[in-house]
C-alpha cells in the first residue's frame, strides 16, 4: 500500500487548496492502492515556531516516511505561503530524499501561473525531493471544473511519473564490487 500525504500550507483550514490536492490524489491514483494522510497546517499553527514540537517531528516524520507528496500551497506574493516555508525550515538537510513530490499551487488568475515551477520546485528539490512531472497551477476561479482541470494535468505528467515505476524496477541492488574489479 502507497503512503500519500498532503502537505498544506494555505493559513485557512480545510481551504479549497486542501481540497483541489484531495481531488488531484483522488483522480491520480486508483482507489484501493493507498493511504493518504493530510497534514493540515494552520490547524498547528500554534505549533509551528515551537521548539520542540512533539507534533511538528511527527508531521516531519509522516513526510519523510511517504511514497508521494503534494506540497500544497496558495499564491501569497508571488510564491508560497510563510507558513508553509516555516515547516519545511524544521527539516534537515535531504529530509525529503527518496520522496516523490508534486508541487501544487493555487491562484487568482494565470498571473503566477509558474509559481510551482519557479517557487515550489527549488526549495522542494533543495530537500533533496525527486520531481519527475511538473508542479499542478489550479487558478481558483475553475473551481467548476476542478476534474477537468486535474484530468488534463495527469494527462500531462502520467507518462513521467510512471516512468518513475518502470526504472525503479530494473535498478540493480548496489554492489560492493569496485569498478574495474
Amino acid at each position: 500500500m502507497l503512503k500519500i500525504c498532503i502537505l498544506c500550507g494555505n493559513p485557512k483550514s480545510e481551504s479549497r487548496t486542501l481540497g483541489i490536492a484531495e481531488a488531484l490524489v483522488k483522480q491520480l491514483l486508483i482507489e484501493g492502492t493507498y493511504d493518504l494522510t493530510i497534514i493540515d497546517l494552520p490547524a498547528h499553527a500554534d505549533q509551528i515556531f515551537a521548539w520542540p514540537s512533539n507534533v511538528m517531528s511527527d508531521f516531519i516524520e509522516t513526510i519523510t516516511e511517504c511514497d508521494l507528496l503534494i506540497v500544497a500551497s496558495p499564491t501569497y506574493k508571488a510564491t508560497y505561503t510563510g507558513m508553509l516555508k516555516a515547516f519545511l525550515d524544521r527539516l534537515p538537510a535531504d529530509g525529503l530524499k527518496d520522496i516523490i513530490a508534486i508541487p501544487l499551487m493555487t491562484g487568482g488568475d494565470l498571473t503566477h501561473s509558474m509559481g510551482p515551477e519557479v517557487n515550489l520546485r527549488p526549495l522542494l528539490v533543495e530537500l533533496g525531493a525527486s520531481i519527475p512531472s511538473r508542479g499542478f497551477y489550479f487558478v481558483m476561479s475553475d473551481m467548476d471544473r476542478v476534474a477537468d482541470r486535474i484530468r488534463t494535468w495527469i494527462e500531462l505528467n502520467s507518462t513521467s511519473l510512471r516512468r518513475v515505476a518502470t526504472i525503479s524496477a530494473a535498478i540493480s541492488e548496489p554492489s560492493t564490487k569496485t569498478v574495474g574489479a
